[in-house]
């Protein structure tokens, strides 16, 4: 099925220790980007994350939250600083007596000085927060794809209602055709004609009617009708391929616009150059609507 590129997906784990919410945006984007943001100490995990989210989303600008709330004891140490500690000690003795001053210092004092004792969190244990992490990533991913495929579906309708109309419009175009080369020739003969009779000379109707011929042969557009409809058709069985498409069908709307130019400059009649504005115009809305598909 089509998918958008945009969409928004959340996924939370929690159990006695953790709560972990994963929050995924999705924009249009040309190529795959994704930015991830999450706390510092979990910047191993970065790397899982991306193939995680790269794994089924392939194109747009990406951007995955990552919030981590700890619950329970914290597991946490108290270090002591040694060196620092006798340093102090060393340091209050030799004032005590350049002073002539007794030193009276108990444990509790010295390690009320700065830096002597140091509160520590032991490093989490990543490794082991990355099967709960994962959980909500991929939750995440699964929400936001299911906003893109309900997107993606209605995006697909649109398009193909847009070729249908483009194809009837083609079939105006080809109807039209035909008289518009008879016109044209007629138009010629009688120019060169009336050309011919200026300097008195006889027309040649046989070589009147070959160079008539050829010059409305330049302005046929049956091949460029037979090219838009079989781009047409590629467009819908691109559509039906159930892949990521908008990079194809981009290029076959660009096809479509060529083949619609050519024909509104060989033609040169006012009434299929209205049914042509008519095609661009629908052409245009496609391919508005490739710029949200993955």
């Amino acid at each position: 099925m089509l998918k958008s590129m945009t969409g928004f997906g959340r996924g939370e784990f929690m159990d006695a220790e953790h709560r972990l919410v994963v929050e995924v945006k999705a924009v249009n984007h040309r190529y795959n980007e994704i930015v991830i943001r999450m706390p510092k100490n979990l910047g191993s995990l970065e790397d899982k994350i991306r193939k995680t989210v790269a794994a089924t989303l392939q194109r747009g600008r990406i951007d995955v939250f990552v919030t981590v709330d700890e619950y329970g004891e914290k597991n946490r140490g108290v270090r002591v600083d040694k060196e620092l500690a006798i340093a102090y000690h060393k340091a209050l003795k030799e004032l005590g007596e350049l002073l002539g001053a007794p030193v009276e210092e108990s444990v509790h004092q010295v390690a009320r000085y700065q830096d002597v004792l140091r509160v520590e969190e032991v490093s989490t244990d990543v490794d082991g927060l990355w099967a709960k992490l994962q959980t909500a990533v991929e939750t995440a991913v699964q929400n936001l794809m299911a906003m893109r495929l309900a997107e993606g579906t209605s995006i697909e309708q649109d398009m193909a209602a847009r070729i249908d109309a483009i194809a009837g419009y083609v079939d105006a175009v080809e109807e039209r055709a035909p008289q518009v080369l008879s016109e044209y020739r007629e138009k010629l003969l009688g120019r060169m004609r009336e050309l011919l009779a200026a300097v008195g000379a006889e027309p040649d109707e046989a070589r009147l009617l070959q160079e008539a011929a050829l010059y409305g042969d330049r302005i046929s557009i049956a091949e460029e009708l037979v090219r838009l409809r079989s781009h047409l058709r590629q467009f819908k069985d691109t559509l039906a391929s159930g892949e990521a498409v908008g990079r194809k069908l981009d290029f076959i709307v660009q096809e479509m616009n060529r083949e619609t130019n050519t024909i509104a400059s060989k033609a040169n009649d006012f009434t299929v150059a209205n049914v042509v504005v008519e095609i661009k115009s629908e052409i245009e809305k496609v391919r508005e609507q490739i710029q949200n598909i993955e």
